[in-house]
């Protein structure tokens, strides 16, 4: 699904996050929005939205006016952005066909740049540092999402067409059976 509320009782039990990062390419900005439905409530029967900006203002300053000038931009011209992410989607599938003629398994690259490449056994530093060394290649280790990340690196397609097809040689060259 598109959004989490596309999903039978979501509207009472989800707060839907999205952010530029994802549907713009604003990769580092920090921009993006929440959804929390009339629905949503505490246990005591009052609606969560009615205390979202209290509990968001303790967590978060906003972002910067250039930032929010951005993304209206991005807003403005959502033609274009969705060509620029169909750009990158096309890369996230060269990555996966890569990983796929070389035997690792992975997780997502379908709806969004990025793919969580499965080294099994290994710590995600060691797999990040051969795939740095071996391969010239610069990906994230995967533990930097959290524990159920190791084990993992992150590869993003965000990039040039000519550099991400540079890498997937690289990788398949270093990875392939």
């Amino acid at each position: 699904p598109k959004s989490i509320y596309e999903i039978e009782g979501a509207k009472e039990v989800a707060i839907e996050t999205t952010s530029f990062s994802k549907l713009a390419g604003f990769t580092g900005v920090r921009l993006g929005w929440i959804v929390c439905p009339a629905e949503l409530k505490f246990a005591d029967g009052t609606p969560v939205k009615n205390d979202l900006g209290r509990i968001m203002s303790t967590l978060f300053n906003g972002a910067s006016s250039v930032a929010q000038q951005g993304g209206i931009a991005a807003l403005d011209n959502i033609n274009q952005v969705m060509d620029i992410v169909k750009y990158y989607l096309e890369n996230a599938k060269l990555v996966r066909e890569t990983l796929d003629s070389c035997g690792i398994k992975y997780y997502g690259g379908d709806n969004a740049p990025y793919i969580f490449a499965h080294f099994p056994g290994r710590d995600s530093w060691d797999a990040f540092e051969e795939i740095l060394t071996k391969c010239q290649v610069v990906t994230t280790p995967g533990f930097g999402f959290g524990p159920a990340g190791q084990g993992f690196v992150r590869i993003s397609a965000f990039g040039q067409r000519e550099n991400v097809v540079e890498a997937c040689k690289r990788l398949a060259n270093h990875f392939k059976k």
